[in-house]
């Protein structure tokens, strides 16, 4: 399986899943113009890992800013996420916020209870 590697622009996220690994790594801000067209590629990643790879994942989000439509998406990937781990695969979220950034921080604490599986949010 083919790794999945998006470089950081202004207004969508730095994206790095390694297959080997099961390391998913998303950095920067999204505000994309055309939200479902970044995120479809990231969705049908993991849809493919879980049905090839079938291995443990980790996700480390380190964002600044995201608008409504990105949060709707992340929502979306960490649901498949949560489907996975109740089906028997290991995962696991780094949430990371700076330690001033109240919503940030918050968003992961709201995301954190809708899961069962290890949501870590960490101050940086």
């Amino acid at each position: 399986m083919d790794n999945l590697t998006l470089a950081k622009t202004k207004n969508t996220l730095g994206v790095s899943f390694d297959s080997s690994t099961g390391i998913l790594d998303l950095t920067g801000s999204s505000y994309p113009e055309n939200t479902a067209e970044f995120f479809r590629p990231l969705i049908t990643w993991i849809q493919t890992y879980f049905l090839e790879v079938t291995g443990n994942l980790n996700l480390n989000v380190k964002i600044d800013y995201l608008n409504s439509s990105s949060i709707k998406y992340l929502s979306d990937m960490v649901d498949k996420l949560e489907n996975y781990h109740k089906g028997g695969g290991k995962v696991e979220i780094n949430w990371y916020h700076k330690e001033d950034d109240e919503d940030i921080m918050e968003m992961g604490q709201e995301i954190k209870e809708d899961v069962s599986f290890p949501f870590n949010i960490i101050s940086v």
